[in-house]
């Protein structure tokens, strides 16, 4: 059964202080999103790949990916104004049975992770990459009053590829639209249908670049990934 990739890439660079969208900031001279792509390219599971970016930067991502050769890169459609809306659409054009929605600025993502996300989805229909938190977690109310701390062993931090039945995930995206509803990852949507989610362990690499120290960060899994290879 099939396995698909959806990417959302329309993130703005304003946490980065620049008016270049996030995943076409360079790490190693070249764009984050190739980096991420390639990633999901070269994994010997991953079918498809779609990818959701702003309608006027269609145009220049085609010409920017065209000298990679990114043979699974099945479409590059228009997002929408919000990452939900954007992973929506991509799903639509998304033809796989299974399908891992990531994001496009986390280009450490392992082979050896998602083999394990990857099984663990096809046995439960919903799947998420986590790792423990390191620090002590505080609930806090409007007025910044603490009021409660949750013991840390229950929480995790969740990171990117999330994997679902492609079924399980545009039923999630369509009750939410009919709500409407709004969440901050693609496995809330599953928790407010009362689904399970399992959590599978990821790595601590796996960052999400968004802010100039995310970046000086990167630069040095970068170097130390190139070292041990």
């Amino acid at each position: 059964m099939s396995v698909g990739v959806v990417i959302p890439a329309a993130g703005q660079g304003k946490r980065m202080g620049s008016k270049v969208s996030k995943p076409f900031l360079l790490l190693d001279g070249q764009p984050i999103l190739v980096h991420t792509l390639r990633l999901f390219e070269t994994h010997p599971q991953v079918d498809e790949i779609i990818l959701v970016t702003k309608k006027e930067e269609i145009r220049g991502t085609e010409e920017m990916l065209r000298p990679y050769g990114f043979a699974k890169v099945k479409a590059i459609v228009e997002g929408g104004r919000e990452r939900q809306e954007s992973v929506y659409m991509g799903l639509q054009r998304c033809q796989s049975d299974w399908v891992l929605i990531h994001d496009a600025v986390r280009p450490f993502v392992t082979h050896e992770a998602l083999d394990c996300l990857i099984r663990e989805v096809k046995a439960t229909k919903a799947a998420i990459l986590a790792v423990p938190v390191k620090d002590t977690i505080k609930q806090i109310n409007s007025d910044s009053w603490v009021t409660s701390t949750p013991a840390r062993s229950e929480l995790v931090s969740v990171q990117t590829p999330q994997g679902f039945s492609r079924d399980l995930i545009v039923q999630a995206h369509q009750k939410a639209l009919e709500d409407p509803n709004w969440a901050t990852d693609d496995s809330m949507l599953i928790e407010q249908m009362g689904f399970p989610v399992k959590v599978v362990e990821g790595e601590y690499n796996n960052i999400k670049i968004t802010t100039p120290e995310d970046l000086v960060l990167a630069e040095k899994i970068w170097e130390i990934r190139r070292v041990e290879v």
